[in-house]
């Protein structure tokens, strides 16, 4: 997947390395496609270096700290030679920048741990990398809907994108974002949390959705698809009709459809 930069676009002369995340790959493949489609827009040339896989935040968030390491040399050998990586998963991203040097260093791998310290440095949620690195808020998007966001709690906490993703919902034309109340409130899921938990994790799923369904909102954004994904569950169940949708979707809409 390689595209060409043009001349006199924010991305024009940068390659950026595409970090689809296995969640995507496997089950919102829609997602990778329409960041690829944003940044080619901008004049990015996109690649896909295909020995990428998981960044292998489920075995070290359960403590399998050495299964969890050959996910952390793929990472490094996959990405290591690009200036910049993006992807569309603020949990996945902040595993790489806050777990991947920590596991070559439990493991005594001190040259790992140095070239995943600098890989991250390199490593980019897409809402961060268009506001923070490009320069970006209004990236041309229009989508005519009622929307909503949730800011999922590892894109705050974890990757700290900031209000990048509500700059550039804000510049899209034709939106409608609604205010979430106690947006900032963990949805339940966590990944293993909602199976070691799962009376608490429900408590707060049904929470979370109730206050989405509140918005009136059609659409439920987030950056992060498991957790569009665990919201979304129980909003069909109670007939909610709010579709989940990512950031990164939306911006890839233009008046004359998804961008290509």
């Amino acid at each position: 997947m390689t595209s060409e930069p043009s001349a006199g676009l924010p991305g024009a002369g940068k390659t950026v390395a595409l970090f689809a995340t296995c969640a995507n790959d496997v089950m919102f493949p829609g997602t990778p496609r329409a960041v690829v489609s944003i940044l080619e827009r901008l004049g990015c040339r996109v690649e896909f270096p295909p020995e990428q896989t998981c960044c292998g935040q489920v075995f070290t968030n359960t403590g399998y700290y050495p299964e969890a390491l050959p996910s952390v040399r793929t990472y490094a050998k996959a990405f290591g030679d690009y200036d910049y990586v993006v992807g569309p998963s603020g949990s996945c991203i902040g595993a790489v920048r806050h777990q991947h040097a920590m596991l070559a260093e439990e493991a005594g791998d001190l040259g790992l741990a140095a070239e995943s310290r600098a890989v991250a440095a390199r490593t980019y949620d897409i809402s961060e990398f268009l506001v923070n690195v490009l320069g970006v808020t209004d990236v041309g998007a229009y989508f005519p809907h009622r929307v909503t966001y949730h800011p999922t709690c590892h894109s705050v906490r974890v990757a700290r994108v900031g209000d990048a993703p509500y700059q550039l919902l804000r510049a899209v034309r034709g939106i409608q974002l609604l205010e979430l109340e106690f947006a900032d409130q963990c949805c339940g899921f966590g990944g293993t949390f909602s199976l070691k938990n799962p009376d608490v994790s429900r408590a707060m799923v049904n929470d979370k959705a109730r206050h989405v369904m509140d918005t009136g909102a059609e659409y439920l954004v987030t950056g992060d698809n498991l957790c569009a994904l665990n919201i979304s569950g129980v909003i069909h169940r109670n007939r909610g009709g709010i579709r989940p949708i990512h950031l990164a979707e939306i911006l890839a809409h233009t008046e004359q459809g998804v961008s290509a």
